[in-house]
């Protein structure tokens, strides 16, 4: 069986989806393209013989779509989200699966009504192999329990529609989700600092932030948030545990040594930084619909990440203030 997927959204990562998936995968094909930039979705389905829509709702309605990837702004997921579930058809939507907690409870009522899991919400980072030797070396128990994680997201740069808000529910969201999975606990109260700013910002934006959060348990994690870092895109992080401590390499795959020293390349965005794990990410999602399973990150961990997000937002419009994270409790059905 081959595995026909529309997508929604013809922009920048949509276009790495229908490149992994025509050329890098198995089982899958692209058959449509939505944008509600019309020449934008033909440009791109086109090459593939695949049909174009200037809307994501005639591609969810399209019989020969069996299986739906979303790839557009967070703040327009949740019409199609809902649509996919009427439809019965599972669904990856990149992250934020939603920007508001009540869009993200409407998410997970409408699976719960239809009674069946079918939003996996695009959090590759979980399937990137640093994270995963972190999150056994924790649960392995050798080195007692977690007290602290370390974290920093540093992009070169950002464009200038690029908001400060955008630190928080764009990029520290990965931070909040991997956190979640790594201590697999929720986190219930956060705060936003803002130091110094780097000249190297657009006026309009506070750059850099630090998001330090609290889990159930009381770890403490600290998440550098540094847009504008100049020199390439740098993800970090180090699980502090009772005895021991374990931290992501640097991803170099050579080394230079000469008179200047010692160094390494530095990846310059997220699409190469983890395209292992957006591969895998996707091929695990194909192989789960085929099964007709769900896989992956659930529209809970889509709903609980937006919650922090929010009180994220909070702290950040009352001046660093500490925020309680208010999220219902969880339902069963994703238990």
């Amino acid at each position: 069986m081959t595995l026909r997927i529309g997508l929604i959204g013809a922009g920048g990562m949509g276009r790495a989806h229908v490149e992994r998936i025509e050329n890098e995968l198995a089982g899958a094909r692209v058959v449509a393209i939505a944008d509600i930039n019309l020449d934008g979705a033909k440009a791109v389905a086109e090459p593939l013989g695949a049909k174009a829509y200037g809307s994501g709702a005639e591609l969810i309605a399209d019989p020969d779509v069996d299986a739906v990837v979303i790839a557009t702004f967070g703040k327009v997921h949740a019409p199609d989200l809902l649509a996919c579930i009427e439809a019965g058809k599972y669904v990856l939507c990149e992250k934020p699966m939603t920007t508001t907690a009540e869009d993200g409870l409407a998410i997970l009522e409408a699976e719960q009504r239809v009674g069946k899991k079918l939003v996996t919400v695009g959090f590759m980072r979980r399937f990137d192999a640093g994270y995963q030797e972190m999150r056994k070396a924790l649960e392995s128990g050798e080195f007692g329990y977690a007290t602290l994680v370390h974290c920093r997201h540093r992009n070169p740069s950002v464009p200038e529609n690029y908001t400060t808000r955008n630190m928080i529910d764009d990029t520290a969201i990965h931070e909040i989700d991997i956190c979640r999975y790594l201590l697999g606990e929720e986190i219930v109260k956060v705060r936003v600092d803002a130091p110094r700013a780097t000249s190297k910002r657009f006026p309009h934006l506070q750059d850099p932030l630090v998001l330090v959060a609290t889990t159930e348990s009381g770890v403490l994690i600290d998440d550098e948030v540094n847009v504008n870092i100049q020199f390439g895109y740098s993800i970090e992080c180090e699980l502090v545990m009772e005895a021991g401590t374990i931290r992501l390499g640097d991803q170099e795959k050579t080394v230079i040594r000469d008179g200047h020293g010692n160094r390494n390349a530095i990846c310059g965005s997220h699409i190469d930084r983890f395209h292992a794990a957006f591969n895998q990410e996707f091929q695990q999602w194909i192989r789960a619909v085929e099964r007709d399973e769900h896989t992956g990150s659930s529209a809970w961990d889509g709903y609980a990440a937006t919650c922090v997000v929010d009180a994220g937002l909070e702290s950040l419009e009352n001046g660093g203030r500490e925020v309680e994270v208010s999220m219902i409790a969880k339902p069963a059905f994703y238990a």
